[in-house]
C-alpha cells in the first residue's frame, strides 16, 4: 500500500485508510486542544508563581489512604518538588500542544504526553479519562501523524538522522 498522501486520487483509491488518517488526526488535535487548555488554565490561574499545585497536592494527599503508593508518591516527590513540576507540567503542556498542532516532533510530544499523564494516575489523580489520554498517546508513538499533517515528514527528509521526525 502507498504511502498516504493528500492527494484526490490517493482518496478514491483508498477511502478507507484516508477515513482513518482524518479520523486519527481530528484526536490528535483534540488531544493538543487538551494540553493547551491545561497550559492556558495553569498560566491564568498563576501556577507558575505561586504555590496553588503544592496545596492541590497537600489536599489529594489527605484524601488518600497514608500508605497508598499514590501518598508515598506525594510525600516524597511531587510535594517537595512542586514548584519546578508545576514549571515543567505548565511548560510542557504548552510544548505538547504545539508540536500536536503542527506536526512537529509528534512522537516523542506523545511520549511526553504520556509521560505526564502516568505521573498524574501516580500522584493520585487518576480516574477514567486517563487510560484513553494513555492508549492515544501510545497510538501516536507508534503511528507517523505527523509524516500524514505536519512539518515531521519535511524535517525527517531534510534531517534523516535525526530520531524526532520519524
Amino acid at each position: 500500500m502507498k504511502r498516504f498522501e493528500w492527494k484526490r486520487d490517493y482518496f478514491k483509491h483508498y477511502p478507507l485508510k484516508t477515513a482513518g488518517v482524518i479520523l486519527f488526526l481530528s484526536g490528535r488535535y483534540l488531544f493538543a486542544l487538551f494540553f493547551l487548555y491545561g497550559f492556558w488554565h495553569k498560566l491564568v490561574k498563576g501556577w507558575l508563581w505561586s504555590d496553588l499545585m503544592q496545596f492541590y497536592f497537600l489536599k489529594r494527599l489527605a484524601e488518600l489512604p497514608a500508605e497508598s503508593f499514590q501518598a508515598l508518591y506525594l510525600q516524597q516527590f511531587a510535594i517537595p518538588l512542586a514548584f519546578p513540576i508545576a514549571w515543567i507540567v505548565t511548560v510542557g503542556e504548552l510544548i505538547i500542544g504545539i508540536g500536536l498542532i503542527f506536526g512537529i516532533a509528534v512522537r516523542a510530544n506523545a511520549a511526553f504526553a504520556l509521560f505526564l499523564v502516568v505521573n498524574f494516575a501516580a500522584g493520585g489523580y487518576y480516574n477514567l479519562t486517563l487510560p484513553p489520554f494513555m492508549l492515544y498517546a501510545l497510538l501516536m508513538i507508534i503511528s507517523p501523524s505527523g509524516h500524514w499533517l505536519g512539518l515531521d515528514r519535511i524535517l525527517h527528509n531534510k534531517y534523516p538522522a535525526a530520531i524526532w521526525f520519524k
